[in-house]
């Protein structure tokens, strides 16, 4: 058992707490900058003292900011909404087509089983920009351009092959 002596833990702690600082002063800059006005963040030169304020976060629920300049409408909750309902409606869709479909290549061998996987596994190698265009006609000649079932259908691309492979 190696021992450690009592300099060299202190000098590892102090770098330690110089690497967590370093790497967490960008997240509590920002978290701070959330709880000041405008005119406080583009301040020169930054000021570490200042009077908090709940008016930004008031503004994203409420999706109207006041300014000196005027109102500003911000749509931050009908995007976050659309986000969770796409997401879990997404994998949930892939959870209930890739369950059984894992459970049946993992349990049964049938003729071009491993064919069907691999050609699974295979759409998460495409690249995007392989994929983009014809899926983009594709979805325009259906009608699912700019739909949630268009973009549930291409979320099904990233999560059913992990899915069925792991």
């Amino acid at each position: 058992m190696e021992h450690t002596s009592l300099l060299e833990r202190i000098l590892r702690g102090i770098a330690l707490t110089l690497v967590v600082i370093f790497f967490m002063f960008p997240i509590v800059w920002i978290f701070m900058m959330s709880f000041q006005t405008n005119e406080t963040i583009l301040r020169i030169p930054p000021q570490l003292i200042f009077e908090p304020t709940l008016a930004n976060y008031t503004a994203l629920i409420t999706g109207k900011l006041m300014t000196a300049a005027g109102t500003l409408d911000i749509a931050f909750m009908r995007n976050l909404w659309n986000s969770v309902f796409l997401s879990v409606t997404s994998v949930a869709v892939s959870l209930l087509l890739g369950v059984p479909a894992a459970y049946a290549f993992a349990r049964h061998k049938f003729r071009g089983s491993e064919d069907i996987a691999f050609t699974l596994l295979s759409f998460k190698f495409a690249p995007a920009l392989l994929v983009l265009l014809p899926l983009t006609l594709y979805f325009q000649k259906l009608g699912l351009a700019n739909t949630y079932v268009g973009l549930i259908w291409v979320y099904q691309l990233i999560c059913l092959p992990l899915i069925l492979w792991i």
